[in-house]
């Protein structure tokens, strides 16, 4: 029996080239979606499937990511003079009460496998969340929690799969499954970015994972591929060889914000279900329509 999930991995050292200029200087991962920005979504997604360590890979130019989860003693003390008690607790509890923050400086952009790699210190021999904060999931309960629930009843590791358009299997790692309409089917086969004709499906893996500490292991033995960099689908597809591994489908819905188009659609979503402004915007919407 695998111990319980206490620990969540956020690749953050990203460049985010597609969302030049913006992210010139600030992460992709601080892109808000109303008034939120990525990474606290992933985290409080985390945080909902009892994950007490938080443990993020990041890189240059991502402070503002640590300044995020810190405590702001000026902002504070301001808003408390101001008597804006609502803004307060808000800044407050950014981060949950039962989380932790670990940081962990990726000196080169290696990799997903070589970020998640770089976990590894911290994770030790206990099973482990990731979560890709671009890849934003909408779904009651929250994905993770439900992935860590699967994970108890399973004991094996869990790859999140959503279907794609078969013409976009070449930017996702596709996973070949027994029961491709199931939502929980075992892995016979994951590869990189395969092209449409080669596709072993059009299941796509979709930046949620719960894997073993196994995985380390096989990461550390995997050799770089293009760019020189370490493919987590290399080191998933080693431990095919090992353990039992299962094709968990993404509940609710997925919105990719490492896009432009996908972004906006998260932004509108959520923009319209805001208890401050969901209405007026709403109505600002139909006036477009027309």
């Amino acid at each position: 029996m695998q111990p319980k999930l206490r620990k969540a991995v956020f690749p953050v050292a990203g460049l985010g080239s597609r969302f030049l200029p913006v992210t010139k200087a600030s992460p992709k991962e601080m892109l808000p979606i109303v008034d939120k920005p990525l990474i606290q979504y992933a985290v409080e997604e985390a945080a909902a499937a009892g994950i007490t360590d938080l443990i993020f890979i990041t890189g240059r130019n991502k402070r503002a990511i640590e300044d995020h989860f810190d405590k702001a003693y000026e902002l504070e003390t301001e808003l408390e003079l101001k008597g804006k008690q609502k803004l307060l607790d808000m800044v407050q509890t950014v981060l949950p009460d039962h989380c932790r923050c670990i940081y962990i400086r990726q000196a080169e952009p290696l990799g997903l496998g070589h970020a998640v790699l770089c976990a590894a210190p911290i994770v030790g021999n206990e099973p482990f969340a990731v979560l890709l904060a671009d890849e934003l999931m909408d779904a009651v309960p929250p994905a993770t929690a439900q992935m860590a629930a699967r994970f108890e009843a399973e004991n094996c590791s869990l790859i999140g799969v959503l279907p794609v358009p078969r013409e976009q299997t070449g930017s996702y790692g596709v996973v070949s499954v027994d029961d491709p309409e199931a939502e929980l089917s075992p892995i016979r086969a994951i590869v990189e970015k395969p092209s449409p004709a080669n596709a072993p499906s059009t299941l796509a893996v979709v930046g949620r994972y719960v894997l073993t500490p196994r995985i380390f292991d096989l990461l550390a033995q995997a050799r770089p591929g293009s760019g020189g960099e370490i493919q987590l689908t290399d080191g998933i597809s080693a431990l095919l060889g090992e353990e039992r591994i299962l094709a968990m489908r993404m509940p609710g819905k997925r919105y990719d914000c490492g896009s432009k188009l996908g972004y906006l659609k998260a932004s509108v979503e959520f923009g319209l279900r805001h208890p401050e402004i969901g209405t007026e915007f709403a109505r600002y919407l139909r006036t477009r329509a027309t």
